[in-house]
């Protein structure tokens, strides 16, 4: 009986992290058998641990299985096929060992058994160590990415089709063995990328699909895991490389394919139609879709023409869809915008007033048409999108087709226009931007660019900095105002003056003033929000469940020391960013120097050549395109003499709208520095004052949320 309970309780379960967090505290050295849930433990080496934990008996040897899908401690284990065993001693990591080896994996048990014990009862050092491999690998994905960034070429004289080594033959291990069959037939591989794709792609990529009776299972099945995605061209001479294809890989059924291509891929690796372990496109036409949905970027040879080897830029346009397209059509449409390589930086659902059209069309009010282009685009609301990549306006007006309807249907029957047009409307229900120049115009029109302070706390500068600076670059946001500083505490106390009365104001006080922070001012199209939401939640407790990914959820030690600081909405950043980096303290107020943008441009990844003496340095930035002269005069009241101190304090966030709970003096410091008072949104409501929601009358900034895609 006592063989049979400890042949049940041989390994620990864990599925979520507060399991995994009691397993680390368990004394011993615990044997964590990683692996992901779609393809479960690995049960190869289950009799191998029951061996030895039968033959030593020692209650400090322990072995778990973990679910690396539900613990947050193991995310970057996520996606992995090869079996990965974890050792841990005293909550530390001792040792690792990637492959189902059993000879070595046996010898590691009992090596790191040993030196468990030497901690325990010796007092020896324990020696923590880093997964090293995965570090590798993690760079090795950076520059694949990187990579998959950058333009896919392939010589004009060759043809292309995308092929997918999928979850099935990947789970059962065979994916390099696949590819290596690949190279072997004389096929080459252009681009490889491993994937896993969500169940929101798989229905769009099998979108064609979706009237067949198992479009359901299908999607279920390629969401299920990850997949190999290939570029697959063919060998020099050949002139098309999908039929070609289509005959190495076998038919889609893998009973008909053992039956009539025995040597085809499917044959071999498939086990029903659609667990038949690889994809290949079935023309010309859906190769291109395919290629444009994995590898926007792509590029033949020819279409480098006279640019030779230099790479185009990235470039912006605004797309405009109007209301009954957006109410339509607007799935169908979003579809084939990605399909075609772009890039959904940001998007809006607005509805624009008689003035705003007035304004954006200014130039179009003397046409006949223009009536009915005012009551069409005043009509519902319309959805704005900011499109990019390579060629961006070209490319979005190639798809639009004709503006005129009636020559569209002609003359271009697959364009956007002719597609999406109504019956009896002689408006086209699509807008593109005519030039790159107009483009950055019409997007700051519904999508200017404002600014908010972020500040980097002591606790994260001096560990975090790099890596918090290059995120912030990786965002879009540019850093137009930099100050590293220690703030004396009079700086700290009028910095956070609007607290003076509560708590936790003396704690508070004293961490901001007791090392350097770095204090920024951030210009991007929605940048409070976008900063607020990469930041994450104020407590990093909340943030690891919430926002994983956030700066908080990476680099904040406690509720006070949350390592990075932001507005809570364009008011409070203005007059935060007005006593940073001009005169709100003093007659003098803190000057930005040269020593403060070469900061700008250190950070800005850029070279500084201010020149000493600049005198254009502590004036202050001209406001972004888009950006309201309302928004302007308000932050010239916050001047000494135009604004009191109760007005910019009545101007802050209000700490009781995340305090009422009765928390502990840091968690109402962090409630105070983070909290969004109602009063202070710049959200307008749809046909209410857009910009600021009381100025601005032009633009339709405010109306609606641009989200960042």
């Amino acid at each position: 009986m006592a063989g049979k309970k400890k042949e049940v309780s041989l390994q620990m379960t864990v599925t979520n992290q507060e399991q995994w967090d009691e397993m680390l505290t368990i004394k011993g050295l615990n044997v964590v058998d990683v692996y992901q849930q779609w393809c479960g433990p690995c049960r190869a080496v289950v009799s191998l641990f029951r061996k030895v934990k039968n033959e030593l008996g020692d209650d400090l040897l322990h072995f778990s299985t973990a679910e690396a899908d539900s613990i947050d401690a193991l995310e970057k284990y996520r996606g992995k096929c090869e079996p990965t065993f974890l050792f841990y001693g005293g909550g530390e990591l001792v040792a690792f060992l990637r492959g189902a080896n059993a000879p070595l994996l046996q010898k590691m048990v009992l090596e790191e058994l040993t030196k468990e014990k030497k901690v325990l009862e010796q007092g020896a050092e324990r020696r923590a160590v880093k997964d090293e491999g995965l570090m590798e690998e993690e760079e090795e994905e950076v520059v694949d990415n990187e990579q998959s960034d950058e333009d896919v070429l392939v010589p004009a004289s060759k043809s292309y089709t995308v092929a997918i080594v999928k979850p099935d033959a990947v789970a059962h291990g065979k994916a390099n063995e696949i590819i290596m069959k690949i190279q072997e037939a004389g096929f080459e591989i252009l681009a490889h990328e491993e994937r896993a794709l969500s169940e929101a792609e798989s229905r769009d990529f099998y979108r064609h699909k979706a009237a067949e009776p198992c479009y359901e299972e299908l999607v279920q099945f390629m969401s299920s895991g990850p997949c190999h995605v290939l570029v697959v061209s063919s060998q020099e001479g050949s002139d098309d490389v999908i039929p070609a294809w289509r005959e190495f890989i076998g038919p889609a059924d893998a009973e008909e394919a053992r039956r009539d291509k025995p040597e085809s891929l499917r044959a071999q690796y498939g086990t029903e139609t659609l667990f038949n372990a690889v994809h290949g496109s079935d023309d010309s036409d859906r190769a291109s879709r395919e290629l444009a949905f994995f590898f926007p970027n792509f590029r033949t040879g020819s279409a480098l023409g006279q640019a030779g080897a230099e790479e185009d830029p990235a470039e912006r346009t605004l797309a405009i869809i109007r209301p009954e397209a957006a109410r339509e059509h607007r799935e169908e449409i979003l579809f084939r915008i990605q399909e075609a390589g772009f890039a959904i930086a940001l998007q809006k659902e607005v509805v624009l007033t008689e003035e705003q059209v007035r304004q954006f069309y200014s130039q179009h009010t003397e046409e006949d048409y223009f009536p009915a282009l005012l009551q069409n685009m005043t009509s519902g609301p319309v959805l704005a999108l900011a499109l990019v990549r390579t060629g961006a306006v070209e490319r979005w007006r190639d798809m639009l087709g004709p503006k005129n309807v009636t020559r569209a249907k002609e003359e271009e029957p697959e364009s956007l226009r002719a597609r999406f047009a109504p019956e009896d409307d002689p408006v086209n229900q699509l807008h593109g931007s005519g030039s790159p120049e107009e483009a950055e115009r019409e997007l700051g029109f519904f999508f200017p660019r404002e600014h908010t302070l972020a500040v980097i706390k002591p606790d994260a500068l001096e560990e975090h900095r790099e890596e918090i600076l290059r995120r912030v670059r990786e965002a879009g946001f540019a850093v137009t105002r930099a100050k590293e500083t220690v703030l004396s505490r009079e700086m700290a106390e009028e910095f956070y003056r609007e607290h003076r009365d509560k708590p936790f104001f003396g704690q508070l006080v004293e961490f901001m003033s007791r090392g350097p922070c770095l204090l920024m001012a951030l210009a991007k199209e929605n940048a409070v929000e976008e900063w607020r939401a990469m930041m994450g939640p104020a407590d990093p407790a909340r943030a690891k469940e919430e926002a994983p990914d956030s700066l908080r959820a990476r680099f904040a030690a406690d509720v006070l020391r949350n390592a990075v600081h932001g507005s809570s909405s364009r008011e409070h950043a203005s007059a935060k960013i007005r006593f940073v980096f001009g005169d709100i303290q003093s007659d003098q107020g803190p000057e930005l120097g040269r020593e403060d943008r070469a900061e700008e441009a250190k950070i800005n990844g850029l070279e500084s050549d201010i020149p000493p003496g600049d005198p254009s340095v502590t004036e202050p930035p001209e406001p972004a395109p888009g950006e309201s002269r309302e928004a302007g005069s308000e932050e010239e009241q916050s001047q000494p003499g135009g604004q009191s101190a109760q007005e910019e304090a009545e101007a802050a966030p209000d700490p009781g709208a995340e305090t009422g709970s009765g928390n502990g003096p840091q968690e109402d410091a962090l409630s105070a520095e983070h909290s969004e008072n109602p009063q202070n949104s710049h959200k307008g409501d749809p046909g209410g004052p857009p910009g600021e929601g009381h100025h601005n009358t032009h633009s339709p900034a405010g109306e609606g949320e641009g989200k960042p895609v």
